[in-house]
């Protein structure tokens, strides 16, 4: 739960110039104290003061507000684990490298003699807090009762440097990053990165300010250029945009508010890029609105175990300029359940539909793919749907399916260790790619989309890497196969951080 410290103080002489230089024959007294020792552990107790140590160009204001619960604990357990969330709390701001708590009876401000006892520290069952018998010599000023709350912390230097990878759908990259943390002393933040993968170079600068007291309501704004390689279209873009994000939560939900206006630029990949993709050649302007809504209750991102998570996302394109526009709706579902033998039963469902606003056709950059280990197994990366010429064009509605099942390796090898990162994998999965004609009603809408279901079934194995990505290794045997579709039939390799 972190360092959240406890003591227990009686009185002690001290040697020095402010007391008396004790001699070496001088005989060491033990005084005892006048006030009586309560017990504190099971009694209303009163937060009198908290007090910060190491604290340099961080504002008072945000602080206060990190901490206030502190005050309207009652008795000491609650004492414990309010300054257990204050220090989360402080942590996740991003602007202290260590938070120490230090919970102490309530002293004068006067010096005065103390002696440090060691004393027990038992276990709280259940919710792993541990509860400290606080004993000390009061002062004159301070209440039988009160207690004094210290938080030592260390703060972040100005400018601090980072190097790291990170794992995508199916690509790694290598990021070097530049930061300066608390910037104006009240959380915010700028940050530098440049990121260098298997498919994708981007270089950006952004700017985060949360708003106090509440981390999760906040605003960035970002400058950046990407430029990608997609091999499946013989295509190659560059971005080079700004977006303004505002962030913030509604009663068990979060959203995004976002703002992007971005220069992209398509060119071809390869001189055996289909005509269709020589089409798509050029420049255009994307101003686009989008929100998003996140439900996520799920005990892990990776592989969870137990939970649900729902994910919407709206974007309009057009309105505040730019020459590209469409409305475009797509959604994200997931459901865990934990099984006997400690396996557990997964299903997923993704859909979504591009629909064009005025006479231009969808651009390629902004269409759905569909295929790949970590959507549709047993089809080659975005295999699935209109192609050309062997480059894959991409769909205006897409939906996909996956019913799991993740159960420990066989014989449990290495249990309690590292052999709990892997699991066993069972998989069916399901989805179709297409374009529509939106001058047709809903039901012939759903019609093609339940025609060439392609799906697939098999099995393999999952290594999880912490809370930073998962790898999977699965037989795969792919079926409903249409002309065109590429697919790996077999084994087949996938890395990233989203799956079907």
């Amino acid at each position: 739960m972190g360092t959240v410290h406890a003591r227990s103080l009686e009185p002690l002489p001290m040697g020095g110039p402010d007391f008396g230089a004790l001699g070496e024959e001088a005989e060491l007294v033990e005084v005892e104290p006048e006030a009586k020792q309560e017990i504190l552990e099971n009694k209303d107790v009163v937060v009198q003061h908290v007090h910060f140590e190491g604290l340099g160009r961080t504002k008072d204001d945000i602080i206060m507000y990190e901490i206030s619960d502190v005050f309207k604990a009652k008795n000491l357990i609650d004492v414990m684990r309010k300054s257990h969330e204050a220090r989360e709390k402080l942590l996740r701001l991003g602007i202290f490298r260590h938070v120490d708590v230090l919970i102490d009876t309530c002293q004068e401000r006067e010096v005065v003699l103390l002696r440090r006892k060691c004393i027990a520290v038992p276990q709280v069952a259940g919710d792993g807090i541990l509860s400290h018998f606080l004993q000390g010599e009061l002062g004159d000023d301070a209440l039988p009762n009160g207690l004094d709350v210290t938080f030592e912390v260390t703060e972040l230097r100005r400018l601090t440097g980072s190097y790291n990878t990170m794992v995508g759908n199916n690509e790694g990259s290598m990021v070097l990053g530049l930061k300066f943390p608390n910037l104006f002393g009240r959380a915010e933040k700028v940050t530098f990165q440049f990121s260098y993968g298997t498919k994708e170079t981007s270089y950006g600068l952004s700017f985060f300010k949360p708003q106090p007291g509440n981390f999760e309501r906040n605003f960035s704004v970002n400058l950046y250029k990407v430029t990608g390689q997609f091999p499946w279209s013989s295509l190659r873009e560059t971005d080079r945009g700004i977006s303004t994000e505002f962030n913030f939560p509604i009663w068990k939900t979060n959203h995004t508010l976002k703002w992007e206006g971005v220069w992209r630029e398509l060119g071809c990949l390869a001189r055996t890029a289909s005509f269709s993709v020589r089409e798509e050649s050029g420049h255009s302007l994307k101003s686009s609105l989008s929100h998003a809504m996140v439900i996520d209750s799920r005990n892990s991102s990776i592989l969870p175990r137990r939970g649900a998570l729902l994910k919407i996302n709206q974007e309009l394109a057009g309105y505040t300029g730019g020459d590209v526009s469409f409305l475009k709706e797509d959604f994200e579902f997931q459901l865990n359940k934990q099984l006997i033998w400690d396996s557990v039963f997964s299903a997923s469902l993704w859909g979504g539909m591009l629909v064009p606003i005025g006479e231009k056709p969808s651009s390629i950059a902004d269409r759905f793919y569909l295929g790949g280990p970590t959507s549709v197994r047993g089809f080659s990366m975005y295999s699935i749907g209109p192609q050309s010429e062997g480059d894959y064009l991409g769909g205006e509605a897409y939906w996909a399916g996956g019913l799991h099942l993740y159960t420990p390796l066989p014989f449990r090898p290495g249990r309690g260790g590292f052999g709990d990162l892997f699991r066993t994998h069972f998989f069916l999965n399901a989805g179709n790619l297409c374009n529509l004609n939106y001058g047709d009603g809903p039901r012939a809408h759903l019609q093609k989309l339940a025609e060439y279901i392609r799906w697939s079934y098999g099995a393999g194995i999952v290594l999880r890497l912490g809370n930073i990505a998962r790898l999977e290794l699965n037989y795969c045997f792919p079926m409903g196969v249409q002309s065109g579709d590429r697919i790996c039939d077999g084994v087949q390799f996938g890395a990233g951080i989203r799956f079907l």
